[in-house]
């Protein structure tokens, strides 16, 4: 189980409102899309789920206890900017989280201890499509491979929440592409619940099970700084988008009514058909 739990959230800074009133229920394998303008509060929420950040009010719970001070194992992060060790090779890099995870105060594994985990390392690299490139430098990889790889040093650990800051942003469409196709896999694959900030709508409606957009919406400059991007829309992807199962989707479909406030699949009880699809690519 991943659930998380957002009970009215704030975030401030000094004077400056950030976030507020953010209330959400994500439900375990979900694959949750956070889209808005730039500046409001997206990579802010998202570091709040890594616990970067500590909200100035409310509270975010995952499996009903409340989230860690610092971050943990159980929640991955994957940036737009490749966090991986350019002295390292490919297997290094990805041997290197376990060796963090295991290897204690010197952060070493030896003997059937470090053989055990380079099996798990290779076989890591061979589900994201690394597996012929273990032995090279990431100065030696494409842009899409090094995201691939940072990818595999994340879910080497097995977190349960996988967070991902525009992650692909810097990708040619085509090699985007083909990160997208690697993306739906994982998810299916793997127990994860998926939390992703994006500025691309096309990528959060092709491959999220719902789309939550921030918005800054009062502008009365008598009010300087001092509110902050609420929930605008929570919009879930229909038909809905289950993890493990066969995809109903062809291409991208999006529902033009907002859902209930703080719900993940509301859908169920809505009984929403062919009338309510409002978007087809």
């Amino acid at each position: 189980m991943s659930t998380i739990t957002i009970r009215n959230v704030w975030k401030e800074y000094d004077e400056r409102v950030v976030l507020e009133r953010i209330n959400l229920d994500i439900e375990s394998r979900a694959f949750v899309a956070l889209v808005g303008p730039s500046g409001c509060g997206k990579t802010t929420f998202l570091r709040m789920l890594l616990s970067e950040e500590a909200p100035s009010k409310g509270e975010i719970l995952i499996d009903g206890k409340p989230l860690a001070g610092e971050p943990t194992a159980e929640r991955g992060v994957v940036f737009q900017r490749y966090s991986v060790f350019p002295h390292l090779t490919v297997l290094g890099n990805v041997l290197l989280s376990l060796e963090f995870e295991r290897g204690g105060f010197f952060a070493r594994l030896f003997g059937g201890a470090r053989r055990k985990a380079m099996e798990e390392a290779r076989a890591m690299l061979d589900c994201v499509g690394l597996a012929e490139h273990e032995k090279k430098y990431p100065a030696q990889l494409s842009g899409g491979m090094q995201q691939r790889l940072a990818l595999a040093q994340t879910l080497i650990r097995k977190p349960k929440v996988l967070l991902l800051d525009e992650p692909f942003g810097a990708l040619d469409p085509g090699i985007r592409g083909d990160i997208h196709a690697l993306m739906r896999r994982l998810w299916n694959e793997e127990s994860l619940t998926v939390v992703m900030v994006t500025h691309d709508l096309s990528e959060a409606f092709g491959l999220a099970t719902r789309v939550i957009a921030f918005e800054r919406p009062r502008l009365d400059p008598v009010d300087g700084d001092r509110y902050g991007a609420v929930i605008k829309e929570d919009i879930e992807v229909w038909p809905r988008r289950i993890a493990g199962a066969d995809s109903p989707h062809r291409t991208p479909v999006l529902v033009s009514n907002s859902p209930a406030p703080g719900l993940d699949d509301p859908a169920a009880s809505k009984g929403l058909g062919q009338d309510d699809l409002a978007l087809q690519a």
